[in-house]
Parts: structure tokens; sequence; C-alpha cells
């Protein structure tokens, strides 16, 4: 870290493309590594996210091709790869940027990156923990009793859709990260927040319904919940934070006691 700190000093266009490259292969390396290794645990993690399905009664998994089962086992290996690798692509991107930030862009920077992972991979575990199960039930067994029919789900079209579900809310619940971020720059404060409440909750129903990975209703409600949640938890944190930054500094203070 430190001898790239130092190149960067005086580093030309050249050597900040040659410093991109190396970032951009490490990366690339670690992602086809951690592919590897979600190759041989494809199946756990494949069974992991399909567990929703397999404890209902009368569901059951089909192919429909014949490619179909090693292209879902490829595409769970590249998704667990990245998630592997994900530790090592950041801090490449982290040790590229990182020279040429202030002291106190850093540190803003350490606290969005944390909370938005935090944040995401919450939004994710509430998806799949809580919100899926009861979503499940609803779309594949609503109207079941006016026809009798069984249930059947590709193995494709699931990936597919949980992937997207669970990215979904794991997207959406990046809001107090950007909420906060506008307010620690000044662009907004929580008072404007509080006030428009009302307005906000019309924006998070009119969200949800847009950015819902599925249709129903149910689904769109279990979405807006926590976000208006967050949305009012956004606001406290506001006033902690701009009540932290009025708070004068022990350097401030002791100025002003040496002019008195």
């Amino acid at each position: 870290m430190q001898r790239r700190k130092q190149r960067n000093v005086e580093m030309t266009l050249l050597g900040h493309v040659k410093e991109l490259r190396k970032v951009f292969l490490i990366s690339l390396y670690a992602i086809a590594i951690g592919t590897v290794i979600g190759y041989i645990f494809s199946d756990y993690v494949y069974g992991f996210l399909a567990d929703p399905v397999t404890e209902m009664a009368g569901v059951s998994f089909i192919t429909t091709t014949p490619m179909e089962p090693i292209m879902v086992k490829l595409q769970i290996s590249v998704v667990t790869g990245i998630m592997i690798a994900l530790p090592v692509v950041l801090w490449q991107i982290w040790s590229f940027i990182l020279p040429g930030l202030k002291k106190n862009e850093r540190k803003y920077l350490y606290y969005i990156v944390a909370s938005s992972f935090i944040l995401f991979i919450a939004g994710a575990a509430f998806a799949y923990y809580l919100v899926l199960p009861v979503c499940l039930k609803f779309l594949l067994l609503a109207g079941g009793g006016a026809v009798d029919s069984t249930p059947f789900v590709t193995k494709s079209s699931y990936l597919k859709f949980i992937l997207t579900f669970m990215g979904t809310f794991g997207a959406v619940f990046q809001l107090p990260v950007v909420l906060l971020f506008l307010m620690r720059t000044g662009h907004l404060s929580p008072k404007t927040l509080a006030k428009f409440r009302k307005w906000a909750f019309f924006a998070i129903v009119i969200l949800t319904v847009v950015v819902s990975p599925t249709p129903d209703l149910l689904t769109q409600l279990l979405m807006a919940g926590p976000i208006y949640m967050l949305y009012e938890l956004s606001i406290w944190l506001g006033y902690l934070i701009t009540r932290k930054k009025k708070e004068p500094q022990p350097s401030e203070v002791q100025e002003g006691g040496g002019k008195n």
C-alpha cells in the first residue's frame, strides 16, 4: 500500500493505466479462483437457495432442456466466485483510489463501503428468510383451488428469480447510506426529511411497485414497510450526525479560551 502511495505522487497517465490493469488482473484471478471453489460447492449453494421451495409440499423442480442442469451449475459457480472474491476485489479498488483521497474523505469512504455492504447483506437476508417463504406460497399456491394442478419450477427460472429477488432487496436497503451521505454533505437535513414524511411514504410505495421483483401486492408491502422504517432511522441518525457536527471541537474550545 505504501509503495503504491509513493508512486502516485508523480505518476503519469501510463502509470495509472498500469496500476489499473494490475487491479483488474488480480480481481479477475480472484474471481476465477472463487469460481472454481464455487463449482465444487455449487450443489450445496443451490440447495440452500432452493430450500424455500423444497420445503413446500406439492412443489417440484424440473429441467426442460439437456443443458439446463450444467448451465445452472455454472451460473451458481460464477455468482459464488464473485462473492468469494469480493473482499479481494474491494481491497484492490480501495488500494487504487486511497492514495488520491484526503484524510476526511477516506474516513467517509470507510463508513460508506462498510455500511453499504452490511445493509446489502441485511436486505438479502431479510428477503430470503422472511419475505421469500410467504411470497412463494402466495405465488405458487394462490388460485390452486379453482383447477387441480401441480406446481413445477424450472431450476434456471428459479435461480434467476431468487437472485433478482435478493439483489433487489439488497439494493433498496441502501437508502440510509444515500440519505446520510446527502445530509453529511449538506444537501439534505433531517428536518427536511421529517417534514416530507408523507411524500416520502408515497414515493417509497411507488418505488416498490416499480422495482419489486414480483407484481403481487404482498411482496410490495413487505418491501415498502422495511424501506420506510429505514427512512425513519435515517432521520434520527441524521439528527445525531448534524448535532455532532455542530458541537465545537476541543481545539476550537481551546482557541476560544485563549482569545478571551
